[in-house]
């Protein structure tokens, strides 16, 4: 896959499950588990131990699986990364060196970015895609938004404190993906090592995935009055775009329409957004039941 491909992807599915955990046998887990549960994407942070030779199983036994690796902090690093198989990097925060690396290789980067003199230096080195980390902490989806406006062409990666209960607000606000970790791989599903754990929920077919709304990408969240920053604050933000447009970023004459993780008890139809982007299903419940992907501890079979 190219860059723009793997990018494209990344926003198409809407969500990057990062791995840190303590061991290579709970990454690999963790890993297949949430692609057994309908996500085909995982980053493997270099925090874990052994984490290269994670990715390099990964990306040889699991081909269709999008096989990342985060918080690369140096170039060497970002090197051994590209020889393991990664397909892409991410990093808390911005360095050149590493996005020139990848520009050269043709592998994706999304640095890590905080500040709008950070989005600037990302997007002059040719970065679509950043990372606004921690993001939580600085204003969360209210920041998002902020950065939104002087940079309709960058996407933005929310990460670092992305949880069940603010997960639509980032998406609201114009995140294009959201990076999460422990609150959609519990430390304890891992413990647990639940045979089915990840397993698509009933009705969201062979990938865990359904698509809500139609061909214009209406999407609806309950308990949301409005918008942040008011009805025009939300528009398609893929079509603001001026470098990028709309049919570019989806594939040619594709709606803009992504893989929706969004339960139906959250529709609303009289609140209305146009982003293409939507709540991951595998966020509820998730803190009532062990099980990875698995968000009915009523019904679960556990």
């Amino acid at each position: 896959m190219t860059p723009d491909e793997v990018r494209r992807r990344v926003e198409e599915i809407g969500i990057i499950p990062a791995i840190r955990v303590s061991s290579s046998d709970d990454a690999l887990f963790a890993a297949e588990a949430v692609s057994n549960g309908g996500i085909p994407i995982v980053e493997v942070t270099m925090t874990v131990p052994g984490a290269l030779e994670v990715v390099a199983e990964l990306a040889r036994q699991h081909p269709q699986l999008i096989v990342g690796a985060g918080t690369v902090l140096d170039l060497e690093t970002a090197r051994r990364c590209l020889d393991a198989g990664a397909r892409f990097l991410t990093s808390p925060g911005l360095d050149l060196s590493v996005v020139e690396f990848g520009r050269a290789e043709k592998l994706a980067v999304w640095p890590g970015v905080l500040t709008p003199s950070e989005v600037m230096a990302a997007r002059k080195a040719g970065c679509e895609l950043v990372k606004v980390f921690p993001c939580a902490q600085v204003g969360g989806p209210k920041y998002i938004h902020a950065l939104m406006r002087p940079f309709p062409d960058i996407g933005f990666i929310a990460s670092g404190g992305v949880t069940q209960t603010t997960a639509v607000e980032f998406i609201l606000a114009g995140a294009a993906a959201l990076g999460i970790g422990s609150e959609l791989i519990p430390p304890e599903s891992i413990e647990h090592r639940h045979p089915r754990a990840g397993a698509p929920l009933p009705g969201h077919g062979a990938h865990g995935a359904r698509t809500i709304g139609g061909s214009r990408g209406v999407r609806a969240c309950r308990g949301v009055s409005r918008p942040i920053g008011g009805n025009r604050s939300i528009e398609n933000h893929a079509a603001r775009r001026q470098e990028k447009p709309v049919e570019s970023r989806a594939g040619a004459g594709a709606d803009v329409e992504r893989q929706s993780r969004l339960p139906a008890s959250l529709i609303k139809p009289d609140v209305r957004i146009s982003r293409s982007a939507d709540f991951p299903h595998l966020f509820r419940g998730l803190v009532t039941c062990p099980r990875i992907g698995c968000y009915d501890a009523n019904s679960c079979a556990t």
